[in-house]
């Protein structure tokens, strides 16, 4: 089968033709219809993140149908349409698994980093961590969903915002124009804060109360922030830009360093600075209920499979807005 790899010795992502996988007993086998590409991808590929296995295939955003099953498998059937997402495994029996936190799971395992990912004509998913989409759904369109969607959706659970808040959003690539979605749905007032004006331009098609560069003041002091760009100096901007009692939210798996921040105009009054890591399975589930019953939808830019390298070098370089998918 066709596939990307990303290379554990250099920076690098190589076409390659390798063996179809063979499921696990509890797995299944996807064949791919769409892949999103993010920028944990890159993170991946650019070794931002220490590689965890050599020649990984990246991708964690898949649509994809059913063409096997595990000897353990029971209730999916073949030809199913299914989503993988960036949690592949957790142990399920650590106290963080047993608390309902398993994102905390310290021997959880990760799609496209600990194991081969979407960007390949099949991959494997634990059948347990696979979220069924039904027959009606776009692949193209709900493949963003899977981790931008889903990890906007914490950042945002975690962000504390009141009803009717103000939020901050800084960077609006894929998951920040589908988390400023949700937040406009409950009735929240957005205010952007981004580098590039495609990602403006997408902003300002949505009924925000104000978009600007990326270290741009906001129009009144924010009730919450979410950082979803992995530049570091954002946070003291973040911190400052909130009010008293407000909490800033990064939302990314890698980040910049940060910069010294001063205490009392930047962590005082009781502001709050948290993190994101991953997500939940019901995170997923409740996203994904979410989105289709408020019409979030994403805007895309497909690419073809043998176009990867110039979909993450848009990516990188941020000359494309939104979503960017893989098509098969």
């Amino acid at each position: 089968m066709r596939a990307w790899r990303a290379s554990s010795i250099s920076s690098t992502l190589e076409r390659a033709e390798i063996p179809v996988p063979t499921p696990e007993p509890d797995e299944l086998l996807l064949r791919v219809e769409a892949c999103g590409v993010c920028r944990t991808d890159l993170h991946v590929i650019d070794h931002d993140l220490p590689p965890h296995r050599a020649d990984v295939v990246p991708g964690h955003q898949i649509i994809g149908i059913v063409e096997a099953r595990g000897a353990a498998v029971r209730r999916i059937e073949l030809g199913e349409r299914l989503g993988a997402a960036w949690l592949r495994r957790t142990c399920g029996s650590c106290r963080w698994c047993r608390a309902g936190r398993e994102n905390l799971c310290p021997d959880s395992l990760y799609t496209g980093w600990d194991a081969d990912g979407g960007f390949a004509d099949y991959v494997t998913v634990p059948a347990g961590f696979a979220y069924p989409l039904g027959e009606r759904v776009d692949p193209v369109q709900t493949a963003p969903l899977l981790c931008a969607g889903i990890i906007g959706y914490r950042a945002l659970s975690r962000s504390m915002l009141p009803p009717g808040g103000r939020l901050g959003i800084y960077g609006f690539g894929s998951s920040g124009h589908l988390t400023a979605q949700l937040a406009l749905a409950a009735g929240a007032r957005v205010c952007v804060m981004t580098r590039g004006e495609p990602n403006r331009r997408l902003a300002r098609r949505l009924d925000v109360e104000f978009v600007g560069d990326a270290f741009a003041e906001p129009p009144a002091p924010l009730d919450a922030a979410i950082i979803f760009a992995p530049a570091g100096d954002l946070v003291p901007a973040a911190l400052q830009a909130t009010s008293r009692g407000g909490t800033v939210t990064i939302a990314g798996l890698h980040m910049s360093d940060l910069p010294s921040m001063q205490y009392q105009g930047s962590l005082f009054y009781e502001r709050d600075l948290r993190s994101v890591t991953a997500n939940t399975r019901a995170d997923g589930a409740a996203f994904l209920g979410l989105a289709e019953r408020l019409g979030i939808h994403a805007q895309v830019t497909p690419y073809r499979f043998q176009d990867l390298p110039v979909a993450l070098e848009d990516l990188r370089r941020g000359r494309a807005s939104g979503s960017l998918v893989l098509t098969f």
